[in-house]
């Protein structure tokens, strides 16, 4: 089963983390045949393989892909958890 969630950590070239990015699953697949996962801007999109290798995929124009990307998997909520935001009641 492929992880519904990641964390994109991009870094600069000591290895420095910089940034983070949260990126869940879309119904799209990359050029390599891998799905393809998308912040809830859009902007940050990734190709990850099953090894949890990454491809930055542009998602507009004047973009520099960064090499320097670690994908963490993200562990699912659990439906039940009384502490997960999306599942408590108004």
């Amino acid at each position: 089963m492929r992880p519904l969630r990641y964390e994109l950590v991009f870094s600069d070239d000591t290895g420095t983390a910089q940034d983070i990015a949260i990126v869940e699953r879309t119904s799209s697949k990359g050029p390599g045949g891998h799905p393809v996962y998308a912040d809830a801007t859009g902007i940050v999109r990734a190709e990850i393989s099953d090894r949890d290798e990454v491809r930055i995929l542009a998602s507009g124009g004047h973009q520099a892909p960064t090499q320097h990307v670690l994908a963490r998997r993200l562990a699912e909520a659990d439906p039940k958890d009384p502490a997960d935001p999306s599942t408590s009641a108004a």
